[in-house]
């Protein structure tokens, strides 16, 4: 996840889900390391290169019976590249987790949840140190 002023970097998925707005997301390539498949997945949706940190959230994915999975949400720093959607993605824009669009995956719903609950205690890091 990348946040910028507060805002979380959402993109506009082509494809499945079609017109629905997700956090950026991908699968595991074979033998991939699950960090640098973060990066690559972020990247190719993005055109934004990211330093991936510490968990944010883990959820199981049931909103597809036919194909579920296990989503990982990481902290990320920009470290380069400008935003351009990629392959999977007709559009990229930040949001405020209290404003956010029509979302994909009801899981993106809940790691937004906890985001905004997150950014609303006064005692967080605004330097996120557990990047």
């Amino acid at each position: 996840m990348l946040l910028e002023g507060g805002k979380l970097l959402l993109v506009k998925r082509k494809g499945s889900y079609a017109g629905k707005w997700c956090i950026p997301c991908g699968h595991l390539e074979w033998d991939e390391e699950v960090r640098q498949a973060a990066a690559r997945e972020f990247f190719e949706e993005t055109g934004i290169t990211v330093k991936v940190g510490a968990v944010f959230s883990v959820h199981s994915n049931f909103h597809d019976p036919e194909s579920q999975t296990v989503g990982i949400w990481f902290w990320g720093i920009r470290t380069g590249g400008t935003l351009l959607p990629g392959s999977d993605a007709s559009e990229a824009a930040f949001f405020s987790p209290a404003e956010l669009p029509d979302l994909a995956f009801p899981t993106d719903r809940k790691v937004c949840a906890e985001l905004e609950l997150f950014l609303s205690r006064p005692e967080r890091s605004h330097r996120f140190p557990h990047l």
